[in-house]
């Protein structure tokens, strides 16, 4: 098995030392999707949310939430992030918002964490915008997808 990265020789949770790290072009896209009730979805399409426009309020928690990923998880490292893409798909068939976050950055380090993070809230975000309708409403799959640059090189979940 191989040995996580943020854990140090004594089992100590430790931040990873990148300083010798190379600074490189890097990108990741996540994805994730909530599902909902028919008429919570039509709803939303509709603009029709007492709350306000769900998409908008939830891009911008999405951005805000990758810049804000090293203060929620306590081992990342802060990032100059380059650019933060937040982008809905409608799957009418299975009542569902897909949302894809794309992060990038030039740095010594990944932007993994950023990209599942900004899923993750924008996520939350429609939940908590349209929970008043319906409280049922289920967060799924939330996932990489994609990643380029670094040591590892590329992934994609195929």
């Amino acid at each position: 098995m191989s040995k996580l990265s943020h854990i140090d020789n004594h089992g100590n949770a430790s931040m990873v030392d990148i300083s010798q790290k190379a600074v490189t072009s890097r990108v990741a896209v996540a994805q994730g999707s909530i599902s909902m009730k028919a008429e919570t979805l039509k709803l939303v399409l509709e603009g029709g949310n007492k709350k306000g426009d769900v998409f908008a309020v939830s891009r911008i928690a999405g951005i805000q939430a990758a810049k804000n990923c090293a203060q929620l998880i306590p081992l990342c490292h802060p990032l100059m992030l380059t650019s933060i893409k937040i982008e809905f798909d409608v799957d009418h068939d299975k009542c569902r918002i897909i949302i894809r976050g794309t992060c990038q950055v030039s740095g010594p380090t990944g932007v993994e964490m950023e990209a599942l993070t900004a899923v993750s809230v924008a996520a939350l975000t429609i939940y908590d915008m349209c929970k008043a309708a319906d409280k049922g409403m289920v967060l799924q799959s939330i996932y990489l997808l994609e990643k380029e640059g670094g040591q590892s090189g590329h992934f994609s979940r195929v």
